[in-house]
């Protein structure tokens, strides 16, 4: 029987999550949702819906189709209200049939911990409204999913990096910088790894309700990421920025939370083994 997924946001990580099933030759379908509207579409000879929700309106077709669907990922950023499709699809999301629900939330909801390691019951205070954002919606997940009998597991993701974006592309193309402050430490994860980490849990009907951070083995500054990945590419002499001559409320608040990010918790429980287990074996097979 065909595994039936529903991706409610479709970027990077779900299209690397469905290579993973073409890989490992899983019977599967599935449906999406986006912000333009329906088109039946088609990847890797597969046929599939792209049905609109902006999260407002959306096509009735949705509703529907969830009725009939195993497994659904959530990857939509929430609002300041918190989720989107808890707001709209909280009647059809109690179907019998579904089987695990994983939220994609992401490291900022643990805020700042001053270069200190976390883990996933260290405590949540978001600096960033993004962060802020993301633990109402992680709140609101559990107690919809707890009442209603539903699997759940919240996976809190890093800094993501792929093929199609990471720090040899940025030097390449962009200013050949990097930015100091001391003590700062941020943790990354690639794409790959991500889309191992919602397999195994997809798969472990046994664990409901457990929040998971995924993140790789070895956390670092932003200094020594793009110091590493400029003698990759043997750029000499990259320009110092200081942190107070940042622009852009984004970026500034990237800078404001420092803290490692521990992943003890996929390896134990999900037997994950890390493909790419730091940001220097993950940046050395992406130049070639």
């Amino acid at each position: 029987m065909d595994e039936k997924y529903f991706f409610f946001g479709f970027g990077q990580v779900g299209r690397y999550y469905i290579n993973y099933l073409f890989k490992k030759k899983t019977k599967f379908s599935f449906n999406i949702s986006t912000t333009s509207g329906t088109k039946s579409k088609r990847l890797n000879n597969k046929n599939y819906l792209s049905l609109k929700f902006n999260g407002r309106k959306f096509d009735k077709k949705i509703s529907k189709i969830l009725k009939s669907t195993s497994y659904i990922l959530i990857s939509i950023p929430p609002d300041t209200k918190g989720d989107l499709v808890l707001r709209n699809f909280k009647k059809d999301l109690k179907s019998k049939n579904i089987k695990k629900i994983i939220y994609l939330s992401a490291t900022n909801v643990y805020g700042d911990h001053k270069g200190r390691w976390v883990n996933e019951k260290s405590k949540c205070k978001p600096t960033s409204k993004q962060g802020k954002n993301r633990l109402r919606a992680e709140k609101q997940w559990t107690v919809f999913c707890k009442k209603n009998k539903l699997n759940l597991n919240i996976l809190r993701i890093a800094g993501i990096y792929s093929r199609e974006s990471n720090a040899l592309k940025r030097l390449k193309l962009g200013p050949k910088v990097f930015v100091r402050k001391k003590n700062h430490f941020f943790s990354r994860i690639r794409v790959e790894d991500i889309a191992q980490v919602i397999y195994k849990v997809f798969r472990n009907k046994s664990v409901k309700y457990e929040t998971f951070n995924v993140a790789d083995d070895l956390p670092a500054s932003s200094e020594i990421l793009n110091k590493y990945a400029a003698k990759i590419l043997k750029i000499k002499n990259l320009k110092q920025i200081d942190v107070k001559d940042l622009k852009g409320n984004m970026i500034k608040n990237f800078y404001k939370d420092s803290k490692k990010i521990k992943n003890s918790k996929i390896k134990r429980v999900l037997k994950v083994n890390l493909k790419y287990s730091t940001y220097k074996q993950g940046l050395r097979d992406l130049r070639y």
